[in-house]
């Protein structure tokens, strides 16, 4: 039998508390953070706003991640994003210091807006799952489990290009 910590996240049972519908959700950013830590344990600072083949930068990717869950959870819990949220999305696409403070920052931001999701996810109602919820100024509509899976899906989708992108870096480095 494998050590179970071996395993990806979604194979080591229920996430404690989550409600059975929201467990892939919970899964999925639980597992994005665990390879969100793995990628930088020795990741240069200097590369965070490398943009090759003008993709986005590492930097941006790490921004976005929070930035996205954050703004995602909002609207599911039926609310409008504050001058704040408002302010960070504008910042994601400008270049960041790059020092090993500001990426332990953007690793723990990211670490934090995982733990409210889950704290969130833990708290939703599965007769809400199907309330409509608009996004954004044009107040698009959604519903609360499609943000959620939005958000989990999103998150792995963006992890994905940020691990690419690091990795092109540091081979051109």
């Amino acid at each position: 039998m494998s050590d179970s910590a071996s395993l990806e996240v979604w194979l080591r049972g229920p996430v404690p508390g989550v409600p059975s519908m929201l467990q892939p959700v919970a899964h999925a950013l639980l597992q994005a953070r665990e390879e969100l830590a793995g990628a930088f344990a020795d990741f240069p600072p200097t590369l965070l706003n490398e943009r090759p083949e003008a993709v986005a930068s590492v930097g941006f990717h790490l921004q976005h991640l929070a930035g996205v869950l954050d703004r995602t959870f909002t609207y599911a819990r039926g609310e409008a994003l504050t001058p704040a949220q408002q302010a960070q999305l504008a910042k994601e696409t400008q270049p960041l210091p790059t020092d090993a403070e500001t990426l332990e920052q953007l690793q723990q931001r990211f670490n934090q807006q995982v733990d409210r999701a889950l704290a969130q996810l833990r708290t939703t109602d599965f007769a809400d799952l199907t309330e409509l919820r608009g996004v954004g100024r044009a107040q698009v509509p959604s519903t609360v489990i499609g943000l959620l899976v939005h958000a989990a899906e999103h998150t792995t989708r963006h992890l994905g290009q940020l691990l690419v992108t690091a990795k092109w870096v540091r081979s051109q480095a």
